[in-house]
């Protein structure tokens, strides 16, 4: 056992100098025969944004990446906010997410994530049409402040009176999941509960965001291999796709019947989007609304709502525990939507339209996606070749990559305190919203590409944000590391623990 021992400790020694010879502190990653620049991000790859960050830091906002000579790896990163304008806004038509990006990202199937062309614009048209109605708004209203006062407030009240630790981030997670499904397909999953039920679906999501980043660390022939041979990530992504189709196709199914048979909500009360989808072919002509189509749409918008605000709010309530000082402003904010007397009500309902007005709440989350984006990173790939305002040229066998965490922490693009949480940056002289550039400010996108949901998201974030801050005080539970996980979305990887304490007396 002694000589198993001391081998054990003479390999990793031996590997810990092997693998510092690949490490470059000057510049971009060393570029080795064969293998390319690929061992020092597998190296760091549980820490792949921060290394990232280091790098374009070194190499003003914009480096090229070399693959294995076999594996059409080649990609050029940037977070140069004119190469930004210029692929996603001025030159827009040049710049596809291109076939690479759908076979990654094949889970989502022909859903508007992954469209392009004819195929993208008629999608986005169909879906800014019917989230613009009168009708998908009076439900995204009701639903919001339903699942609010019935699902998330009687949880934390729950905590609280029972004294006990509880995860934000899956608490976020199931808020945003039942939230999000209710106004795609029109149902309740009813994952928020006291006994915070197992989610096969939400589960499945989680699973695949994983792999799907793993496609992006590893050369296409490796991955594609072990896709053919069902192991690794690939046999994980194969079994969540089963369940979320599984479950997908059984709520199309499940909503036909319904209308089939006259079950539909009442027009006062809103309708969710899955039922418009099918109401309104007559009127998206371009689309084949088969169920297969239907599929892939839900699960694009299932991504984009639940993943991303759960996220969004995790962190917010993080680095509001790290500035405390950002906590008592955006109190003394809510005092001017709140009653005089605050013991008068066990609970204060915010008037959604009051909370827009709030520019420190709203410019706390603004600074909390520049740190931490939901989506922490996107690509693009150029049809035909071009140069960039960098000065670097492109061509359709290059990859284009974003990195949307990195970007927020650029002393070139937000200045020597770019590390700091400072809500400050968004508030304008006359104090009122600051507004920065898509292009530098990415979290939803830019060009014809930004995001629909954005005010969904406001409006959902700014609501379970000020009730939680304004009915709670959050102490997050000592000892626990809080970095980003390994995923295409900007999860905490170990969650965030806290205790909840009541600030109001009960009536």
């Amino acid at each position: 056992m002694a000589i198993i021992g001391l081998f054990e400790i003479f390999v990793a020694v031996i590997s810990f100098f092997i693998l510092s010879c690949f490490i470059n502190n000057n510049g971009p990653p060393r570029n080795y025969p064969l293998v390319g620049m690929l061992p020092e991000p597998l190296i760091n790859l549980q820490r792949i944004h921060d290394w990232a960050t280091k790098i374009l830091e070194r190499n003003n906002c914009t480096f090229l990446f070399k693959g294995p000579w076999f594996s059409n790896m080649d990609i050029l990163v940037t977070v140069d906010p004119a190469n930004i304008h210029y692929i996603m806004s001025s030159n827009f038509s040049n710049f596809p997410k291109g076939p690479d990006f759908k076979e990654i990202f094949d889970v989502l199937g022909d859903g508007i994530f992954n469209a392009d062309s004819d195929l993208w614009r008629s999608q986005r048209k169909a879906a800014q049409m019917l989230m613009n109605h009168q009708r998908f708004h009076r439900f995204l209203l009701k639903t919001s402040l339903e699942k609010l006062e019935k699902g998330l407030i009687p949880i934390l009240e729950h905590v609280a009176k029972q004294e006990k630790t509880v995860d934000l981030q899956d608490l976020f997670q199931r808020f945003t999941f039942d939230f999000t499904f209710i106004l795609v397909a029109g149902y309740d999953p009813e994952s928020l509960s006291i006994e915070f039920p197992e989610v096969p679906f939400a589960r499945a999501l989680e699973d695949a965001e994983e792999s799907i980043l793993y496609r992006h660390a590893f050369p296409e022939r490796i991955w594609k291999l072990q896709r053919w041979l069902g192991i690794g990530q690939e046999k994980k992504l194969k079994k969540a796709k089963e369940t979320l189709d599984r479950i997908v196709f059984e709520y199309i199914k499940k909503k036909r019947e319904d209308l089939s048979y006259g079950i539909q909500a009442k027009e006062e009360d809103g309708v969710d989007l899955l039922t418009s989808y099918m109401n309104e072919e007559h009127q998206t002509v371009a689309l084949k609304l088969d169920d297969e189509f239907l599929r892939d749409t839900i699960l694009s918008f299932m991504i984009a709502g639940r993943d991303t605000t759960s996220s969004a709010l995790t962190w917010f309530f993080w680095l509001l525990s790290k500035n405390p000082q950002v906590e008592t402003k955006i109190r003394e904010e809510l005092t001017l939507i709140t009653p005089m007397d605050k013991t008068s009500a066990k609970w204060w309902k915010f008037d959604i339209k009051k909370l827009n007005k709030l520019a420190y709440l709203h410019g706390a989350l603004c600074e909390t996606l520049r740190l931490y984006p939901p989506v922490p990173f996107q690509h693009k790939v150029p049809m035909e070749p071009a140069i960039l305002p960098s000065g670097h040229r492109v061509t359709p066998k290059n990859k284009i990559l974003f990195s949307l965490y990195a970007m927020g922490r650029m002393k070139s693009i937000w200045g020597e305190h770019c590390l700091e949480f400072k809500p400050e940056r968004w508030i304008s002289e006359k104090g009122g919203t600051k507004h920065e550039p898509s292009y530098k400010f990415l979290a939803f996108n830019a060009g014809p590409r930004t995001c629909l949901g954005k005010e969904v998201a406001f409006t959902q974030m700014k609501a379970v944000a000020a009730t939680i801050i304004h009915n709670y005080n959050v102490q997050v539970v000592e000892g626990q590391q809080h970095c980003p996980n390994v995923s295409i979305i900007l999860h905490m990887k170990s969650g965030l623990k806290v205790r909840l304490l009541k600030r109001w007396p009960d009536q």
